[in-house]
């Protein structure tokens, strides 16, 4: 869902842009060339460490925790720093933050079990 994400935000169109409500298309302006490549980071740091995990890899933990501080860096800016919370709305602006933080956190708990249990090398 990251990467899909991902994608639709950093190559969206100009005709899906101009279709997007004035409010949203602003709130796209807002957005720095840096936020994309740390929203980058996030994204393929997180699924780069699933794949580990998968491969039973202990490479799979700091590529979480790289993924967790990008997602904090990023979703940072996206609420104090753009109009967000005033576009969508502080519960629809805040629930998507919170829910791929706690995902992140998760991440990287299941992979010290995992390196304590001693199911990756």
């Amino acid at each position: 869902m990251g990467i899909a994400s991902f994608y639709m935000h950093v190559f969206i169109t100009d005709e899906a842009l101009a279709e997007l409500p004035e409010n949203e298309q602003a709130l796209y302006g807002e957005y720095a060339t840096w936020t994309s490549i740390v929203f980058a980071i996030a994204v393929f740091g997180g699924a780069l460490g699933t794949v580990g995990l998968l491969m039973k890899r202990k490479w799979a933990k700091p590529l979480f925790i790289i993924s967790l501080i990008a997602i904090v860096i990023q979703m940072s800016h996206s609420l104090f720093f753009t109009e967000s919370m005033v576009v969508y709305g502080a519960m629809e602006a805040l629930t998507m933050p919170i829910l791929v933080v706690l995902i992140a956190i998760y991440e990287i708990s299941l992979a010290n079990k995992a390196i304590r249990n001693g199911w990756i090398a």
